[in-house]
């Protein structure tokens, strides 16, 4: 079963986007903030699939929490999501790094899908 690490400040979000890749049957565990998907990232040495992060956060924003787990854990597939122009704007530059970039508002069948595809992703 598939471990997703999802970070978001807004706890609406953070919640509806657990319980619609819960559905696809992987297991999700939540950070407030970028600083906190961190700590639990190294407290697990990154035994995740998945990073799926909002790039706009207080104490460390998607972008730096992207960096930090790419450098550190270079296996861990990352997606990120804004609601932000200019933010995801920021992220082209991540292509390296990133799978993709979610843009908000969007469905429970868009993240899924996402989601799905970057796990596919990782096999290749």
């Amino acid at each position: 079963m598939p471990r997703v690490l999802i970070a978001d400040d807004e706890d609406s979000m953070r919640s509806l986007v657990a319980r619609a890749i819960a559905m696809d049957g992987h297991e999700t565990v939540t950070a407030e903030d970028g600083a906190e998907a961190l700590d639990i990232l190294n407290r697990e040495k990154g035994a995740f699939d998945l990073l799926l992060t909002d790039i706009q956060m207080p104490v460390m924003d998607g972008i730096a929490l992207a960096l930090a787990a790419a450098r550190d854990f270079p296996n861990l597939k990352i997606l990120l999501m804004t609601g932000f122009a200019d933010q995801r704007e920021r992220a082209s530059g991540l292509n390296a790094i990133v799978h993709d970039v979610v843009t908000k508002p969007f469905s429970v069948a868009d993240i899924r899908t996402a989601v799905a595809d970057a796990l596919a992703a990782r096999k290749g």
